[in-house]
């Protein structure tokens, strides 16, 4: 059951992405070259702790930290270790938060670089890299344009799809975006492929997450050996960005930035 949130409700829902926009900001900035995901995972919690708002993640079907590491081949849901980061990995940073009684739910992709070392740039396959990140990034914007009062679903999805697959990437099938408020996960399902016309119709005060998941070779995908991560089943890299958007008369409106 699809459930519309109130225009207070909404605000509120703002409120707490607009804090989650600055945690992964801050989370952003931190990565380098020899930081573990671990280390990352830390400060999202002193993070939490210093906005006064609660990780949405921390114990959710058991998974045991606040923020979700994953990296290169590793698409979402990556538990944060002592692995330390280097030069050239794709790290996928994804974290939700509780706020007023409600969800929100946000993902970056960071390319872990020391600006200082660009003469590294082809050696490393950057190019490719960042491309897979700013092909993501577009995919999440022409989704988010299609949020509109009378769309479809299925709008969402081929938007996505159109672009992503003419880019030469393809998109993961088996997970998807969601409706969010009181619950990290309610209805709708929102696939980051599709038809147009087809699927739910978006009305006013819905609120979904969408997020895209890219990657550069084959879409299927295996579980890893910890039971959260997911990653590509051919090794290939990956990328996500999300966000949580409120279907408004106005528009789309994105409640975590």
């Amino acid at each position: 059951m699809i459930k519309t949130k109130s225009q207070k409700e909404i605000e509120m829902m703002h409120e707490g992405g607009k804090i989650l926009a600055k945690i992964l900001k801050e989370l952003s900035v931190a990565v380098e070259p020899g930081i573990t995901t671990k280390e990352l995972d830390k400060l999202a919690g002193e993070l939490v702790f210093k906005f006064g708002i609660k990780p949405a993640f921390l114990n959710y079907g058991g998974f045991p930290a606040v923020l979700c590491t994953s990296v290169n081949e590793e698409i979402v849901h990556g538990v944060p270790s002592d692995r330390k980061l280097k030069e050239g990995d794709v790290l996928k940073l994804d974290m939700g938060v509780f706020y007023k009684g409600f969800h929100t739910d946000s993902a970056v992709t960071v390319l872990v670089s020391n600006s200082s070392k660009l003469s590294r740039i082809f050696k490393l396959d950057y190019s490719r890299k960042l491309k897979l990140i700013l092909v993501t990034r577009k995919a999440l914007e022409l989704g988010i344009k299609e949020a509109r009062i009378g769309n479809k679903i299925g709008d969402i999805g081929s938007a996505i799809q159109k672009y992503v697959e003419g880019e030469g990437l393809n998109l993961v099938r088996d997970l998807v975006g969601h409706g969010i408020g009181k619950e990290l996960h309610e209805d709708p399902q929102v696939p980051n492929y599709g038809k147009r016309g087809t699927g739910p119709e978006l009305v006013e005060g819905m609120v979904i997450a969408i997020e895209p998941m890219v990657v550069v070779g084959d879409w299927a995908i295996k579980e890893g050996k910890n039971g959260f991560v997911f990653q590509t089943k051919d090794g290939g890299l990956a990328a996500h960005c999300e966000h949580t958007i409120a279907i408004t008369e106005k528009g789309p409106l994105i409640l975590t930035q």
